[in-house]
């Protein structure tokens, strides 16, 4: 029989919705899983206040949409008062994006689609459980917090550059993203970015970077050209390739099969980058677990490409880019404020060696 000290290890984990069905089903799915122990379940804000005194959990699923109290009021009043990783389940509906967007600024680490004639229940608890466990295993941190105020600006770039910027993200990566993203000048280099989210979520995420940065920043579309001052987010439930097309980088959107269990996949994309563009890349692969895009920053690296993993310190989970460091993908590792100086750094480098040639 385990042991008390072995029960004790388990992650506690307080399930938070108004529908009862939801509840049940997250109960009795999450306690599959013997590292974890459903401590509660509460069916609106008020509730789960008192159960988070009692309880103590170690991580919060919260839904967005409730009556009393909605639950973005009830999560920046966890993020004050008794900060907890807190893992968003919202309704894949324009609504539920919205507010699922919103919520991930306000300090969630991760958002996800309830259960649904799209996402199967096996496999959204399976993935809850995933996440619950990376969560809980790396903590609440600070990069989390909304900033104090506006990012510094950058200076425009004295030319601009026929780069292309790579972006990869899971857990915790919308907020990196828009950090990045917001101390970048408008002249910034093309950028790409796949972050693993549900279908119709990046609609709302590129609408967001749009309003939070000084780029143009679109959900992709096959044909878009990536050029300076654009970045382009791979539409939830599709991959994102580049091409090249004549003196032109392009991107491509396409069904496939999932790889490392996502589509859109890190992996597809930098592993496009790397043969369309080559050396001519910088590739960033930021918070998330598993090891989604460590092959494919390889193959960057490998292709000439500058490539660059977020540090642990300001990772909200250090899985995708530990497990590219130990494959030595990597050629910098940098905390996340010091990312974006680097793409303008790697930019006007180029911009010279360019004008050189």
């Amino acid at each position: 029989m385990p042991s008390d000290t072995t029960a004790a290890k388990k992650i506690r984990v307080l399930v938070v919705d108004d529908s009862a069905v939801v509840r049940n089903v997250f109960q009795q799915e999450l306690a599959k899983d013997p590292s974890l122990e459903v401590v509660g379940a509460a069916p609106d804000p008020f509730v789960a206040r008192d159960m988070m005194l009692d309880k103590e959990p170690d991580v919060v699923t919260l839904d967005v949409e409730m009556p009393r109290m909605d639950g973005i009021t009830f999560l920046r009043k966890i993020m004050r008062y008794r900060p907890t990783p807190v893992v968003v389940v919202s309704s894949l509906t324009p609504k539920g994006g919205e507010l699922a967007m919103e919520a991930l600024a306000a300090g969630a680490c991760a958002v996800m689609c309830k259960p649904g004639a799209a996402y199967s229940v096996g496999d959204m608890t399976a993935e809850l459980a995933e996440t619950v466990k990376a969560i809980a295993s790396s903590g609440l941190r600070q990069p989390l917090a909304e900033p104090a105020g506006p990012p510094e600006p950058a200076r425009a770039l004295a030319r601009t550059t026929n780069q292309v910027v790579a972006i990869g993200a899971s857990t915790g990566g919308t907020v990196a993203v828009e950090r990045i993203l917001a101390a970048l000048p408008p002249n910034a280099p093309g950028i790409v970015i796949t972050q693993h989210m549900p279908e119709q979520f990046t609609k709302f995420f590129a609408q967001r970077l749009k309003l939070q940065t000084r780029l143009d920043v679109r959900e992709a579309q096959s044909g878009d050209s990536i050029v300076p001052g654009v970045a382009l987010v791979a539409p939830g439930n599709h991959h994102l390739l580049v091409k090249r097309s004549g003196a032109r980088y392009v991107a491509e959107v396409k069904d496939g099969p999932r790889v490392n269990r996502h589509r859109p996949s890190v992996d597809v994309t930098f592993r496009s980058v790397a043969r369309a563009v080559g050396r001519s890349a910088v590739g960033i692969l930021l918070t998330g677990m598993g090891g989604d895009g460590a092959q494919g920053l390889l193959a960057m690296r490998e292709s000439g490409a500058r490539t660059i993993a977020q540090d642990e310190a300001t990772c909200v989970v250090f899985g995708m880019p530990k497990v590219a460091i130990d494959l030595g993908a990597v050629s910098s590792v940098l905390p996340l404020e010091r990312i974006a100086p680097e793409i303008v750094r790697s930019a006007e480098e180029w911009a010279r060696s360019e004008k050189q040639a």
